[in-house]
């Protein structure tokens, strides 16, 4: 029964973790770009978008597939960028512990 106590502990500090994580997720915001660092785009660690800057040269009529594929390059690239921190601070809490495939915490 003690191993069971002790694995019971372990998973509500994790929970306890994770809840902090996600908190702190809410607050850092982290940005993608495309083309140079023309197109910025900004999310937070929860992957909703904060930000959007459009270097002016780029606002030409004749040109918007460009613009509309580089912002969307952009927040991809801050979703990659999102995922990869998520993972590390996944890894921190799990220590190390691999879940199983398509399973990804918190969300």
């Amino acid at each position: 029964m003690n191993n069971l106590g002790q694995m019971m502990k372990k998973a509500q500090q994790m929970q306890a973790k994770m809840a902090e994580m996600q908190k702190k997720l809410e607050e850092v915001e982290i940005t993608g770009s495309s083309g140079g660092g023309m197109v910025q785009v900004t999310v937070n660690g929860k992957g909703e978008m904060r930000a959007i800057k459009i270097d002016p040269s780029l606002l030409d009529p004749n040109e918007v597939e460009v613009l509309e594929d580089l912002i969307a390059a952009s927040a991809n690239d801050a979703k990659a960028k999102v995922e990869a921190q998520l993972s590390e601070e996944m890894s921190k809490i799990t220590g190390g512990l691999q879940l199983p495939g398509g399973l990804k915490l918190p969300f």
